[in-house]
Order: C-alpha cells, then sequence, then structure tokens
C-alpha cells in the first residue's frame, strides 16, 4: 500500500496530490519511517476492524441467545463510537487516521512482509471512495438500530 491510499476497514482508493502531501506533513512531522511501528498500527488496526464487525453480528445474535455481555452498556457505546469515527472519516472523505499512521511509519517499502501483505489485502479493497462512504454509514446505521432494538442496560444486573 502507498502512502496516500485511503483505508479504513477496507479501501485502496489514492487521494488527490493536495490531500496525500497534507497526511505526509501531518504525519512525517510526528513520527519517523519505523517499520515495526507500521506493523504494531496495522495490528490495532486489525483489531479495531475485528472489534467492529464482529460486534456487529454478536449483538443481535447475543440477544436471540440470551447473551448478558451484548448489552453491557461500556461495551456498546465503545462500539457505537468506533463505527462513528469509520462513519464520519468516510463522510468527509477522508482517510482512516491509523491508514495514514501505518503508511508514514512504513513509508514506501518495496516489499512487506508477508503477513503484512496478506493482512493488508484482506482489509484493503481497490473501489471508489463512495462505495465505501455509503457502506459506512449505512453499518452506523445499522449500529444505531442495534442501540435500540437490542438496548444496552441502564444498569448493572443483580449478581446474587
Amino acid at each position: 500500500m502507498m502512502a496516500g491510499d485511503f483505508g479504513c476497514v477496507a479501501a485502496t482508493v489514492k487521494l488527490g496530490p493536495l490531500r496525500r502531501s497534507r497526511a505526509r506533513a501531518e504525519i512525517a512531522s510526528v513520527t519517523p519511517m519505523n517499520p515495526l511501528l507500521g506493523e504494531a498500527i496495522l495490528g490495532v488496526h486489525l483489531a479495531v476492524i475485528a472489534f467492529n464487525v464482529l460486534g456487529l453480528a454478536a449483538i443481535p445474535v447475543g440477544a436471540a441467545l440470551g447473551w448478558g455481555w451484548v448489552r453491557i452498556r461500556w461495551w456498546r457505546a465503545l462500539h457505537v463510537l468506533s463505527w462513528a469515527v469509520v462513519a464520519l472519516q468516510a463522510a468527509l472523505g477522508r482517510a482512516c487516521f491509523l491508514t495514514v499512521w501505518q503508511d508514514a511509519a512504513t513509508g514506501a517499502v518495496a516489499s512487506p512482509p508477508l503477513i503484512m501483505r496478506w493482512v493488508n489485502g484482506l482489509i484493503y479493497w481497490p473501489l471508489p471512495i463512495w462505495v465505501f462512504g455509503a457502506i459506512y454509514l449505512a453499518l452506523f446505521a445499522a449500529v444505531i438500530w442495534l442501540w435500540w432494538k437490542v438496548p444496552p442496560r441502564r444498569r448493572p444486573a443483580d449478581r446474587r
């Protein structure tokens, strides 16, 4: 993946030269090139994606099966907040900050490690930016709908 690619949970769309140079300038002033840091950021990015996607599936399944943890308020609030960040970035047509940080940390590496290439292939897809904006906004709407349909508990359940 090249510096300036748009991506957070699945995009590889080139940004214009002005946006790309701004993103590079923002990060270059903060972080020197460091491939290990780039791999760590990729790991965090993958964890956020897993949290968002698996949470979206776990809430309705857990509600149907009576799993109490899917109604924990702080967990659900964190899930909504995480999706709100993704949806806001997509609505603004901005690159995911984790992707920008990863690109800045790794630089233009000719041949990233095999695992990194494999993970990048799973989460960055070459589709137009509007597709991702529409998908992220629809998924955020689904998360909000789940908050209403499977509401979190107001207080922790009695532990007797």
